[in-house]
């Protein structure tokens, strides 16, 4: 019988085992963070400042800027202090904690990617009801919805891996405190465990990926079949090309790593896909929306540009 042991912290592995290329890794991930930081509080004063942007379509994307912050500042924080530090340990109480935030924020960017593209399919699709299906109380139920839902999935998560009994070892085999790792340290029988992980994990990603692209196709049917034209068509797709990008970019990463079962050579695909998911996603998202969206680009010229000529000008 193995020896079961209260573990009081769990030691994390560093972006590299390489010490001269820790600073390079630190600098890379701050600039990273900053943009996270900078660019998705934009949008996110925009939303909320600009009247213009006072409709669905941006409370939905103040609301998925808002979760790109925080998403990433569960985990990155953490990974930078690890790679300035020899020892990279993190409390019992932190990691659970981390998990919790980690799968709360992740399953609400899942859901509230569909209720996006839903948006986007009855603003194309029925364009002068849409004021009436889109009203601002169903815009808040929804979002309430996605927020809610999530709560529930990660504390199913972190409750039932803060039950196991650890003995292997205090070594976690990831940057962050994750599901799977943890299970692999786990003495305790864990099939509960994988089965949570991926049946209400991949329910909940794949369930809201799928009404997502339900949603496109709804849409392509409905044009082909109304105007019968390729230009129409395209025009209309070209408006959901920002959201269908970040779409492809968070739901590929995150089926990747939850829906295929734990072993020792996928912790290695997994920690390179959690760097995607967690750190580049949450930068490209700001960046996809400004280059694509010419209202959010006016948005932060009238909103930003405007104050920085007041500064110049005072200045001089």
């Amino acid at each position: 019988m193995e020896n079961v042991t209260t573990v009081n912290e769990f030691l994390l592995l560093s972006l590299t085992s390489v010490q001269q290329l820790q600073p390079f890794f630190f600098v890379i991930f701050l600039i990273i963070y900053l943009i996270n930081l900078v660019g998705n509080g934009a949008i996110l004063v925009i939303a909320i400042l600009e009247p213009k942007l006072h409709s669905p379509m941006y409370f939905f994307l103040g609301n998925l800027s808002c979760l790109d912050i925080c998403y990433s500042s569960v985990t990155l924080p953490k990974v930078l202090i690890n790679l300035l530090s020899a020892r990279r340990a993190i409390s019992f109480l932190g990691c659970i904690t981390q998990l919790y935030f980690f799968h709360f924020l992740g399953s609400t960017e899942a859901i509230l990617l569909a209720v996006m593209a839903f948006d986007r399919f009855a603003a194309i699709c029925n364009p002068l009801r849409y004021p009436v299906i889109m009203n601002p109380k169903v815009c808040i139920l929804l979002a309430a919805v996605a927020w809610i839902t999530s709560i529930f999935n990660a504390l199913v998560h972190s409750v039932m891996t803060a039950r196991l009994n650890f003995c292997h070892s205090q070594e976690l085999n990831h940057f962050f405190c994750d599901v799977k790792p943890l299970l692999e340290l786990a003495c305790s029988n864990t099939l509960l465990n994988q089965w949570l992980l991926s049946v209400v994990t991949g329910s909940v990603s794949m369930g809201a990926f799928f009404l997502t692209l339900l949603s496109y196709l709804y849409i392509i049917c409905s044009l082909l079949l109304k105007h019968k034209s390729c230009r129409i068509l395209h025009k209309a797709l070209s408006t959901c090309a920002s959201h269908f990008t970040v779409v492809c970019l968070f739901y590929g990463p995150v089926g990747f790593t939850y829906i295929r079962p734990a072993s020792a050579t996928s912790m290695t695909q997994d920690r390179m896909v959690a760097i995607v998911y967690s750190a580049v996603t949450p930068v490209l998202n700001p960046l996809i929306y400004t280059l694509r969206n010419k209202e959010v680009r006016l948005a932060l010229k009238k909103t930003f540009g405007s104050k920085l000529f007041k500064d110049c000008w005072q200045r001089h």
